[in-house]
């Protein structure tokens, strides 16, 4: 069987890497650079690439295609193999071919990364046989190759789930939606929305599928959608009789046993981390999981790097890096979450932001608004008639010296920046580290 892999990041190379040692014939093709790493890896394991290129008529004569997550599904190369009709995978489709270990795939709009590092926590602290991979992490592909693991923690994107065929996790979950990545849904947020609930239609009645009721788009979904495994919903508005909820000033998980903890124990900050610990919870519980782990799990877990995490207290004021939040929605729970008066940094390559629906929260929350980002002018037009100090930076130096000046004893200075990063740092993690550095300095 001839494989070609398209991509030489990560997951690509980890899916050419399996696809070499099950004694398969690949290639490797990446239209970019290849990183100088990746090209070692490549070389050490005789796996054929080529970079600064596609081969059309190598790739087009494979048996199989891999597609690396960041490759665009309009992009020229994936529709010539459409029309020719070769199976074309994303690496999680493609790596869970080659395992039998049980997986618990995460996706929505936000908080994926969180939910998906929490419940690996969870699983690793009670001593189950436990890899993490999918959007993070080491590709799963490369640990299905090299590892024996029992069960995979995976972190799953809408465009890795526009590449599947026969995946099918063990336990799904669907944390939320909101309008994301609609560029590449023909900027129709309910073909984003199914591409989402993709994670589950694989599923059967063996199976267990977790989501939020309290989700208007997912509701609507699940009203035209036969779902073959058994939900198991989580709620922050109302009580269950079955899954998780809020009591009062505790977390519940209604499932075999009950499972109650004070939300003021949890480790992290935020409604929607509430949220994401009850889900976290459930998949906990499904997996036998006792209460104690699951408990001690959720109050030792440190929040991921770039998401709400705190940097430093220095002359009273808090800092908070949240570069992650590259939508309006995440930016939503960051502000909801802060308690304190907030200098808020927000900017970059703008994604079709509609900044009505933090309007409010800004309005209560927020002193000053530092803009950082090439062209701020839709943020300032936006804000300007609401908020009286709003400043236009193009720097992070720039923007941490005007928060810092700003920023008084008791406020914190929070980095949500509602937008891509590419304007001028390499990626939201760049952006994050660059918010730490100047914030040390």
């Amino acid at each position: 069987m001839k494989i070609v892999v398209l991509g030489g990041g990560e997951s690509g190379c980890g899916a050419a890497y399996l696809a070499k040692k099950k004694g398969l014939e690949v290639f490797l093709s990446d239209k970019g650079t290849i990183k100088d790493n990746y090209k070692q890896f490549l070389t050490e394991n005789n796996i054929d690439f080529e970079e600064g290129n596609h081969d059309e008529e190598r790739i087009l004569n494979a048996d199989w295609i891999v597609k690396s997550p960041g490759i665009p599904k309009k992009a020229e190369i994936i529709y010539k193999i459409h029309q020719k009709g070769i199976r074309l995978s994303s690496e999680i489709e493609f790596a869970s071919e080659f395992t039998n270990a049980k997986i618990i795939a995460i996706t929505g709009s936000n908080g994926k990364t969180t939910t998906t590092s929490l419940i690996y926590y969870i699983l690793k602290n009670d001593g189950l046989n436990v890899g993490l991979g999918g959007n993070i992490g080491y590709s799963f592909a490369k640990q299905v190759a090299d590892e024996n693991h029992e069960y995979y923690v995976l972190e799953v994107s809408s465009f890795q789930l526009d590449d599947i065929q026969n995946f099918r996790p063990y336990i799904s979950l669907l944390l939320n939606l909101s309008q994301d990545h609609l560029d590449q849904y023909n900027y129709n947020y309910e073909e984003y929305a199914l591409a989402k609930f993709r994670i589950a239609e694989n599923q059967e009645n063996d199976n267990f599928f977790i989501y939020n009721k309290d989700d208007e788009m997912s509701k609507s979904i699940l009203e035209k959608l036969e779902i073959k495994a058994k939900m198991i919903p989580f709620s922050t508005k109302e009580k269950l009789s079955e899954g998780g909820f809020i009591d009062r000033d505790s977390v519940v998980v209604k499932l075999k046993d009950n499972f109650t903890m004070k939300i003021d124990e949890l480790s992290l900050l935020g409604n929607h981390n509430v949220a994401n610990s009850l889900a976290a919870s459930i998949a906990g519980k499904i997996l036998d999981v006792n209460n104690e782990s699951i408990r001690n799990s959720l109050m030792t877990f440190q929040a991921v790097e770039h998401r709400l995490e705190f940097v430093s207290e220095i002359d009273g004021v808090k800092y908070i890096n949240d570069s992650k939040a590259t939508n309006v929605n995440a930016t939503y729970y960051a502000l909801e979450s802060m308690k304190a008066p907030t200098v808020w940094i927000v900017g970059g390559q703008d994604k079709g932001n509609d900044y009505s629906e933090i309007e409010d929260l800004v309005k209560r929350k927020v002193k000053a608004i530092v803009c950082l980002g090439i062209d701020n002018q839709k943020i300032i037009d936006f804000f300007k008639d609401k908020k009286e100090y709003i400043y236009d930076t193009s720097s992070m130096e720039e923007a941490v010296k005007i928060s810092k000046s700003i920023a008084q004893n008791g406020d914190t200075v929070l980095l949500s920046p509602c937008c891509a990063s590419f304007d001028l740092f390499k990626s939201y993690e760049d952006r994050g580290h660059q918010f730490k550095e100047q914030v040390l300095k």
